[in-house]
């Protein structure tokens, strides 16, 4: 394959990417704007046109600097490969350091300099992200020393666990032989299980404290829940989330021994010991319908196409230069390559991400009908609204922009779909058609 085939592809895929998610986020921005001024009547008695408003201004808020979001990245993106930013990098550090330390150090630090300079350019959007977007909202309650300290935590765990792991698959792509995607993926997959073990243990206490659950009334009614649906969990624990966002949520995290029930304070502080019932039954759907193991086989399998992929073209001339690096000739090219693709999946794999949205939205659903199940439909139905609402989660989401980026269905079709499991709306849903 000539390199200009190369270049020309990957040029397809950008502005391909760049133009639907321009046009999906002009629809949403239009739909939304649209039908600002009169709360859905689904949500007439629940939501005040004030909470609607709100709502539909953060969405606004959040497409624009969505659009800005994505002029820097695609620039940042044709700057490191088309115009020969990696290229330059790559020379600068192979002639530093590969005459002094060797291979293996060199691409180390490859992967380390990329990671630095893209954490960089990266921050002043997510700076203005969280003090302007989220703080006019109400919903950031960081403060600046915080948020750079949990850059800095962040980048020394990236360095402590990223580092072994990216060292073990850069030794194996010089040393395996043409099979070593094979290994690597076997290495990425193990690596990938041990995190989902020392996250909840090791990781998540350096950003938030998680007491066990206090109150006995609720903690009752959760083991209760538990005992009924045959699942079992170190504990019940809560997250200060509330230090950083008003956001509200609830999450199973860990793998075996270590897994466990997380709420956010935010989120006992909102509902009701039957809406949190209620909400943690919909996570356990998630368990009792195997959407976990589903996920991760699938993520498993997408990674070993991904290897796979890339055990094929890190030995292809056109690969590198079609994206504006010249390989190297007396070093290795192991942490080139693995660069270069990681640059050119995403706009690939922006085309793909629909398929498992809809899936998300699936499970979503059967996640729903089971929490009505085991809990109170109503009390899942009301927990819902709130959240939407606290969160100012628009109600009129362009329903083009919900098939190709939700990860869950829109609070109307959820309620409505709740409804016609009980063969009686829950409060404040619509009738279902």
């Amino acid at each position: 394959m000539p390199s200009s085939t190369v270049t020309l592809l990957f040029a397809f895929f950008v502005a391909a990417s760049v133009l639907v998610k321009l046009w999906l986020d002009t629809r949403q921005a239009r739909h939304v704007a649209r039908h600002r001024a009169a709360v859905p009547p689904a949500f007439a008695d629940e939501v005040t046109l004030r909470s609607h408003q709100r709502a539909a201004d953060y969405t606004l808020d959040k497409l624009r600097f969505g659009l800005v979001n994505t002029v820097v990245t695609t620039a940042v993106l044709l700057g490191w490969t088309l115009l020969g930013g990696l290229d330059v990098l790559n020379h600068a550090v192979r002639d530093l350091v590969f005459p002094r330390w060797g291979g293996l150090a060199y691409q180390l630090v490859l992967l380390g300099a990329f990671s630095a300079i893209g954490a960089l350019i990266e921050m002043p959007l997510e700076a203005w992200h969280t003090f302007r977007i989220e703080q006019r909202h109400g919903f950031n309650r960081m403060g600046f020393g915080m948020w750079v300290g949990d850059h800095i935590k962040q980048a020394l765990v990236g360095v402590v666990i990223g580092a072994p792991i990216a060292a073990l698959i850069l030794w194996l792509m010089g040393a395996a032989g043409n099979t070593w995607w094979l290994w690597a993926w076997a290495a990425w997959v193990s690596f990938s299980l041990l995190l989902m073990v020392v996250f909840p243990i090791f990781i998540a206490p350096l950003f938030n404290k998680f007491e066990p659950l206090q109150d006995d009334g609720l903690a009752q009614r959760v083991t209760g829940l538990m005992q009924r649906c045959g699942f079992k969990a170190k504990g019940f624990f809560v997250m200060d989330g509330s230090r950083r966002s008003a956001h509200a949520n609830a999450y199973f995290t860990g793998l075996g021994s270590s897994k466990r029930v997380v709420f956010f304070d935010t989120l006992l502080s909102k509902l009701s010991h039957g809406e949190v019932e209620a909400v943690l039954a919909h996570e356990l759907g998630h368990f009792k319908h195997k959407h976990v193991l589903k996920r991760m086989i699938m993520m498993f399998v997408m990674s070993l196409i991904g290897f796979a992929l890339l055990g094929w073209l890190s030995r292809q001339m056109a690969f590198y230069t079609g994206l504006g690096a010249s390989p190297n000739l007396g070093a290795p090219n192991d942490a080139l390559a693995l660069l270069l693709f990681m640059l050119a999946l995403p706009p690939v794999m922006f085309f793909v991400a629909p398929v498992f949205s809809a899936f998300s939205r699936r499970d979503e659903y059967q996640a729903d009908a089971y929490a009505c199940a085991q809990a109170s439909g109503t009390d899942l139905a009301n927990a819902l609204i709130k959240l939407y609402k606290d969160n100012s989660s628009t109600l009129t989401p362009d329903p083009v922009y919900v098939r190709f980026h939700y990860s869950h269905p829109p609070a109307s079709e959820r309620l409505a779909a709740m409804g016609a499991l009980a063969h009686t709306p829950p409060h404040g849903a619509a009738q279902p058609a």
